[in-house]
């Protein structure tokens, strides 16, 4: 147990004490019990053992029971592929062995960070209600798999949810050789079923200049302060996702006479090439240079993680209240996002109107307001393609934009 908070530090995500590291991914859950509570998984093969299954040499036997966990229990199961997800390549000695091992692990990269550990996270959800259940988690069903989604939407989970759910019980099957029982016709039509009776989820209302001073005004000149206006400020003025924001560390920033050039290794639209990002000076109160230079210089940030957990240490019960103190784990993108609605709801908006994703499209709809070309929005977004790019942009009045209003 962390020590007790006297108070929270104002839109910080606390952890118990300043050299703790980010907590770690969701805990299994088994049966009926609670998410918070880890359930005791079996012994966790080697990686490679359990990329040996998966390809023997010819001639060579290997029975999958040993290695891959076929038709074991869910703990084992949820093991092996925690495992395997995030393999590392062995050293290539030269033979046929090693380097099969090397390309299953090489494979393993094909899928970005965030993506496995989304993988990992729906496959220990389904390992944990097979457990309930009585059910083989690998091979499964097609008719089993289903009964898992459905009850996943009964407990109030998004049809996008439900969709990386499937796509994570195909992978598992992928990796362990096993036909997909995802491909039934009753997966694909339940998930139809679902997706026509949800309500259209709303996008979350861009961030705009406008909206981008209100979230500004009221924030103090502290350190929580300082930190949440650069994040705000850097997220908007880059374009910038809530996970390319908790991203980002000082090694990544060069600054230049212009502003800050942030090197990003990888983002969504560029998942094999790294990108460089301009973060230019401003005239304004609204520079994101000058307010990243102050969140580093208070916060006395040489290295390492840029946009970080905040932490109180107790109180005292005589003494005046405790400073908060710079931790060394970086923020969760969910804790942006939760930072962005905090700071919302103190300007008087509604607090799940904004998101983590509302800093960029403000970013890209203050563009688009200020007549800049579409190409030049498409590379500020760091977007494949133009339909891409058009989800991001929020439209004013629908009559006042209507291309025909001054022809008809």
């Amino acid at each position: 147990m962390g020590p007790t908070h006297a108070r929270d530090v104002p839109m910080s995500d606390v952890p118990p004490g300043p050299d703790q590291p980010a907590r770690p991914g969701p805990p299994r859950q088994t049966g009926a019990t609670s998410g918070s509570e880890q359930a005791p998984r079996g012994a966790v093969p080697s990686p490679a053992t359990a990329l040996i299954a998966l390809d023997p040499p010819p001639g060579e036997v290997i029975t999958p029971a040993e290695d891959v966990p076929i038709g074991r229990t869910p703990d084992a199961v949820a093991a092996w592929f925690d495992t395997v997800a995030d393999a590392e390549a062995p050293e290539n000695d030269g033979t046929l062995a090693a380097a099969r091992l090397s390309a299953r692990a090489w494979s393993r990269r094909a899928k970005a960070d965030n993506t496995r550990a989304a993988y990992r996270w729906a496959v220990r959800a389904w390992c944990a209600w097979c457990d309930q259940h009585g059910l083989s988690p690998l091979p499964a069903s097609g008719p089993d798999v289903a009964a898992f989604l459905a009850a996943e939407r009964d407990r109030g989970l998004t049809p996008n949810t439900l969709d990386l759910r499937r796509a994570a019980i195909r992978y598992l099957h992928h990796t362990a050789g096993c036909p997909s029982p995802t491909d039934d016709a009753l997966v694909g039509e339940t998930l139809a079923g679902i997706r026509r009776a949800a309500p259209n989820p709303g996008k979350k209302r861009a961030a705009t200049l406008a909206v981008l001073r209100e979230f500004l005004a009221p924030i103090a000149d502290d350190l929580p302060g300082r930190r949440d206006r650069a994040l705000i400020l850097v997220g908007f003025a880059g374009a910038l996702r809530r996970s390319e924001l908790a991203a980002i560390h000082l090694a990544d920033l060069v600054r230049t006479d212009q502003g800050f050039e942030l090197a990003l290794p990888r983002s969504k639209g560029a998942q094999t090439t790294a990108v460089t990002v301009p973060l230019p000076y401003g005239r304004t109160a609204l520079c994101p240079v000058r307010a990243l230079t102050a969140w580093l210089e208070a916060a006395g940030i040489t290295d390492g993680p840029v946009f970080r957990r905040l932490w109180l240490p107790p109180a005292s019960p005589d003494g005046p209240p405790p400073l908060p103190r710079l931790g060394t784990a970086p923020l969760t993108p969910r804790s942006i996002a939760r930072i962005v609605q905090a700071r919302a709801a103190a300007a008087g908006f509604g607090r799940l109107e904004f998101g983590g994703h509302s800093l960029k499209r403000g970013a890209l709809t203050t563009g688009m307001n200020q007549k800049a070309h579409a190409a030049q929005l498409k590379r500020l977004g760091r977007h494949k393609t133009f339909d891409v790019l058009g989800e991001y942009l929020e439209f004013g009045d629908l009559f006042e934009a209507h291309p025909l209003r001054d022809v008809l």
